[in-house]
């Protein structure tokens, strides 16, 4: 890759920037604003800022990742995917199933590789614990439990978390959103689900105007329960994933990336990175795209799989929404 660009200027996409810039050293890397405005803060692992997407069609980037926030990610996509120029859109795709559809639409027709950035498929036990569930390690399944909890103000220590993306209705806030990653893994490892109860409540602890707890019951097509919870209120970061079969249990950490199994007899640690970098994940997934556009094999999240993803988001809210009016 000679020419790449990153739209964004958050966390995410400085990651992506120092992330090309590793898998492509003289590669000449564009940077653009989620609004094209120019920076005036100095810009990592970048060689030129533009201020449009015409401006990164003209140049031919051969691919270009999209870490604008997520409200805006039709209004930059489009244009690249109708030029023919791969594009890696991070989650969520968008913020509502019309946009979703229109960048669909667009892939039909014009044939670009496209692919969302949900890079826990890309975490080491991620695989592991599909071929577990696969090859019905713990029996037939009856029930899973899904918690993640993170105290949004150290997300991003610089920042006043108030005037973050995660925190502003308009961007796409909400923990619904930003944590989607659990309603992908749990879609991609589980199939599709039916929401069967949803609770989504603002809490008083950070004065947001969005959500940020979240429970959400779920029935698979085999009859298991899923609980689902989501935070932005828990101290320290917990990420835990836990299945209930009939012949034991899996309790799956993403956060120290380990897989421990319980039967009647004894516990044993299936799997167990002791030191790991977070950032192969990121790697891998840039590396995946490239194989995608190459036209090689590759294990890159669909934009249909995203779609499904925030169906089952907007059918969360709604339940919420019927069982508000309803009581």
């Amino acid at each position: 890759m000679k020419k790449v660009a990153v739209i964004g200027l958050g966390n995410i996409a400085t990651r992506h920037r120092h992330n090309l810039k590793i898998l492509f050293p003289k590669c000449v890397l564009y940077a653009m604003s989620s609004s094209g405005r120019d920076s005036q803060e100095v810009v990592s692992d970048c060689d030129h800022i533009v201020s449009s997407i015409n401006d990164l069609i003209e140049e031919k980037v051969e691919l270009v990742v999209i870490a604008s926030p997520a409200p805006f990610h039709t209004k930059h996509a489009l244009p690249l995917i109708e030029a023919g120029i791969p594009s890696l859109i991070e989650k969520p795709v968008t913020t509502n199933l019309q946009d979703a559809l229109l960048i669909q639409e667009a892939i039909t027709k014009h044939r670009t590789p496209v692919a969302i950035g949900y890079c826990l498929r890309y975490l080491p036990s991620t695989k592991i614990m599909k071929d577990l569930l696969k090859e019905n390690k713990i029996g037939r399944l009856y029930n899973v439990f899904i918690q993640i909890g993170q105290y949004l103000p150290d997300w991003r220590p610089n920042k006043n978390y108030r005037n973050s993306v995660s925190a502003n209705p308009s961007l796409g806030g909400g923990v619904l959103l930003e944590l989607s990653h659990e309603f992908d893994y749990c879609q991609w490892l589980l199939g599709k689900v039916v929401v069967e109860h949803a609770l989504l409540r603002t809490s008083e602890e950070l004065d947001l105007e969005v959500e940020d707890l979240a429970d959400i019951t779920m029935t698979t097509k085999s009859g298991a329960v899923a609980h689902i919870h989501l935070d932005f209120i828990q101290r320290k970061a917990h990420r835990l994933c836990s299945f209930i079969g009939s012949e034991g249990r899996l309790d799956w950490d993403l956060i120290k990336n380990s897989i421990i199994f319980t039967s009647s007899e004894q516990e044993t640690i299936i799997y167990k990175e002791s030191e790991w970098d977070k950032n192969n994940m990121y790697l891998d997934m840039l590396e995946d795209f490239i194989a995608k556009i190459k036209g090689q094999k590759n294990n890159c999240i669909s934009l249909d799989e995203a779609l499904q993803t925030i169906v089952l988001i907007e059918e969360i809210k709604q339940c919420s929404k019927n069982r508000i009016l309803n009581d």
